[in-house]
């Protein structure tokens, strides 16, 4: 039970592999009219979706390591790595909702902010993890021991395939579009 067996392999490639496959193919097939591809449809309203829940993923494992945090406190310098995980992934939380909040407004800003997003996975991970070595003095392959890297990396390759879709979706391209209040008052006198 403790290996990954080939049935788990196909599950996990036609996760991944079926959405791809059809996210690339419908991106090589042009639309016959790319100016009618507007709004929250298609594969955006997936993404849509996933931005959406992205913040309530990150509150219910803030939930979940509750527990984790209560008997890392009573570690030396276990308040300190507490308040530090969760200063980042507040700081991470604040992320995902700006980004949801500019992807609401249909902000021109959204790609841009999502891609930053992406690269905050990996970033926060890592900072959290040297955190957590640094000030409790445990070695790094005690932190990464079990499935600690595959969430993580899920969500890095996910996100990644749809930072891709944000920047070569032409529904994406005509839906963000609007600029910030205070640029459009510049651009008026």
């Amino acid at each position: 039970m403790g290996t990954f067996s080939i049935w788990h392999w196909v599950i996990v490639l036609l996760l991944i592999g079926v959405p791809v496959f059809f996210a690339v193919r419908s991106a090589v097939k042009p639309s016959q009219n790319p100016e009618a591809l507007v709004g929250f449809g298609g594969w955006l309203m997936l993404l849509a979706i996933g931005q959406a829940l992205s913040p309530l993923r990150t509150l219910a494992e803030f939930g979940n390591s509750v527990e984790g945090y209560q008997q890392l406190i009573a570690v030396p310098n276990g308040t300190v790595a507490v308040y530090g995980e969760i200063a980042l992934n507040l700081i991470f939380l604040a992320l995902q909702l700006v980004v949801l909040v500019s992807m609401l407004r249909r902000s021109h800003r959204f790609p841009q902010l999502f891609l930053f997003q992406w690269f905050a996975i990996p970033a926060v991970f890592i900072l959290d993890t040297l955190l957590v070595v640094s000030i409790l003095g445990v070695p790094v392959n005690q932190v990464l021991a079990g499935d600690a890297l595959v969430s993580p990396i899920a969500s890095f390759v996910g996100t990644g395939i749809w930072a891709a879709y944000v920047y070569k979706s032409v529904r994406v391209r005509n839906t963000f579009t609007r600029t910030d209040a205070s640029a459009q008052i510049a651009s008026a006198s």
